[in-house]
């Protein structure tokens, strides 16, 4: 991965794990974060860097003026450099180490307070990969059928790019989770394969990842694919059907 492709992920894990915002690609390099119609932030990736784009009104600049010594001098450089125009302070910010990204973040909050909701853990459900068992479609435990189709349509438009085949929900494959399935039964969210995480935790001698002293900085186990991308997600297909397949951002 390279420092713009960690960069970009960073980016948004944040996003997405603090905010509740549809995503609105050109289909190509761009998505802005929007909410009821207005910009958060949008980003780019150019060659070189990523840039950010804020719009700072009138509350948003008193924010930042209180705040401003906490900033680095190229974040208040840009800020000075900024003209505002009647709908506020137009800034453009060129990302290319993840310091920058910290500063770029925190004008995010000003911009707009996060609004993510992390789903309830006491009755959490991990798999032995790490993963929420509970809040996979595929888990025999979740008795809410209209929750489960309602994550079953976010999962086919994230991953498939289409609408769910609704006539498919009485028959598809239910789990008792990794924990429970009997030895050698495929995983029904392995599509009949087999984990690859859990490949590497037996070649360890490991029951399962959370066994592993590894396994708070194991990509293949527990980084969900991140990237800034030209597409356009919906705020609850981000959240049924991207979040709870990736750790940490739903609460552990």
């Amino acid at each position: 991965m390279t420092e713009l492709e960690k960069i970009g992920a960073a980016f948004m894990r944040f996003m997405r794990g603090k905010y509740a915002l549809d995503e609105v690609g050109n289909g190509k390099d761009e998505v802005k974060f929007r909410r009821s119609g207005k910009t958060v932030v949008t980003a780019s990736i150019k060659e070189d860097c990523l840039v950010f784009m804020l719009v700072f009104g009138k509350a948003e600049r008193e924010k930042f003026e209180a705040r401003r010594d906490e900033f680095p001098q190229k974040i208040r450089d840009i800020y000075d450099a900024a003209k505002t125009f009647h709908d506020g302070k137009w800034m453009w910010f060129g990302v290319s180490d993840l310091e920058t990204l910290e500063a770029v973040k925190q004008l995010i909050r000003i911009k707009k307070k996060p609004n993510r909701k992390l789903f309830p853990v006491e009755k959490a459900v991990h798999s032995k990969c790490g993963m929420r068992c509970d809040l996979c479609i595929h888990y025999s435990g979740n008795t809410d059928d209209a929750l489960r189709l309602k994550m079953m349509r976010s999962v086919s438009r994230v991953y498939g790019g289409k609408e769910f085949d609704e006539t498919e929900f009485a028959t598809m494959d239910r789990c008792p989770g990794c924990g429970q399935q009997a030895a050698g039964k495929p995983h029904p969210c392995m599509k009949g394969g087999s984990c690859e995480a859990l490949k590497c935790a037996a070649k360890k001698g490991l029951a399962s990842c959370r066994d592993c002293g590894e396994f708070e900085t194991c990509r293949p186990a527990m980084e969900h694919p991140a990237k800034i991308e030209g597409r356009s997600l919906s705020a609850d297909d981000v959240t049924w059907g991207l979040l709870p397949y990736a750790h940490k951002q739903y609460g552990n």
